[in-house]
């Protein structure tokens, strides 16, 4: 296997991949991710999404990679009955989230604002879609942030690129990863799950079949604002961040972008929401670490819990 690794969307990003092509398919997938990245990041103004966010209102043309992804958001959006949720961008903001995270760790956040209602603001279900056109219109006053889903989205469309160089390869986004083939000599991809209450140190590794994993925690992502410790991990249903008894969920699903969604709706919404998603949507399964450092695992309608 051969690796590639550089640092794109404020996060470490790993290719993995084998075969005499590697090399040549990683200078591809680097570029496209690289591209990605201006094209979805909401901490440049002339970026594809702040032009979008900037218009809403109106129908705005956008290019298919940017149509794709708002489709899958709001897929995810419906699937997990608006727990992930993109247009959380103002409270994001408001809790000092408006600039990169290295820059916001460097100069510290503003002082905090306070939000609208949660009333007052439009559904992110309510983005129009004219497919004719590749064109989109943000309900007026909506401005999303694309972070998360785009990190799974851009692991998967990476990896099926690097595919074309070759049958067995990876792509890892800062924790958002998508499989293709099977490491030679092996059944399965064996991956680390990053300990939450201490990131330099590993809690246990998995095995994983091909397709997406993605794992959403507030071990990483957080910041002090007024004297509060803040993380990125919103609950929509209050604008604040999420006060749940999960520091981590890695969630497994066919994509990269309902990984993402799931992970991050599991973690906001805790253990009663993990087990009804599983229980709608058998595609997915989930790891969960607590406060404890103990392991959740779905079992028949609850979990089975595991301390490492």
């Amino acid at each position: 296997m051969e690796y590639d690794s550089f640092r794109a969307m404020s996060t470490t990003i790993l290719l993995a991949a084998e075969g005499s092509a590697a090399q040549e398919g990683f200078v591809h997938t680097r570029s496209f991710i690289e591209a990605c990245e201006q094209r979805f990041t909401r901490f440049s103004s002339t970026s594809e999404l702040a032009r979008l966010n900037h218009a809403a209102g109106s129908w705005f043309p956008v290019s298919a990679e940017m149509f794709s992804l708002l489709q899958a958001a709001v897929e995810c959006f419906t699937l997990t009955g608006g727990l992930f949720d993109p247009s959380i961008l103002p409270d994001l903001e408001a809790l000092g989230y408006d600039r990169t995270i290295e820059e916001l760790r460097s100069a510290g956040p503003g002082p905090g604002s306070a939000l609208r209602g949660r009333q007052d603001l439009p559904s992110f279900g309510s983005i129009e879609f004219e497919v004719s056109n590749l064109a989109v219109r943000l309900p007026m006053g909506m401005r999303i942030d694309l972070g998360g889903i785009a990190k799974g989205w851009i692991a998967e469309q990476a990896t099926l690129r690097l595919r074309k160089f070759a049958s067995t390869c990876a792509v890892n986004a800062g924790g958002d990863l998508f499989l293709v083939g099977r490491p030679a000599g092996q059944e399965q991809w064996e991956i680390a799950l990053e300990d939450p209450r201490n990131p330099d140190l590993d809690l246990m590794n998995f095995l994983a079949e091909p397709g997406a994993v993605a794992t959403s925690s507030v071990a990483r992502r957080f910041w002090q604002q007024d004297g509060i410790r803040r993380h990125h991990l919103v609950d929509p249903r209050s604008g604040e961040p999420s006060d749940s008894p999960w520091l981590s969920v890695t969630a497994f699903a066919p994509s990269g972008a309902l990984a993402e969604a799931g992970a991050k709706s599991m973690l906001i919404g805790g253990p009663q929401f993990a087990r009804s998603l599983v229980a709608s949507h058998p595609e997915f399964y989930y790891l969960a670490v607590d406060h404890d450092g103990q392991v959740w695992v779905p079992d028949d309608g609850t979990e089975r819990i595991f301390q490492v």
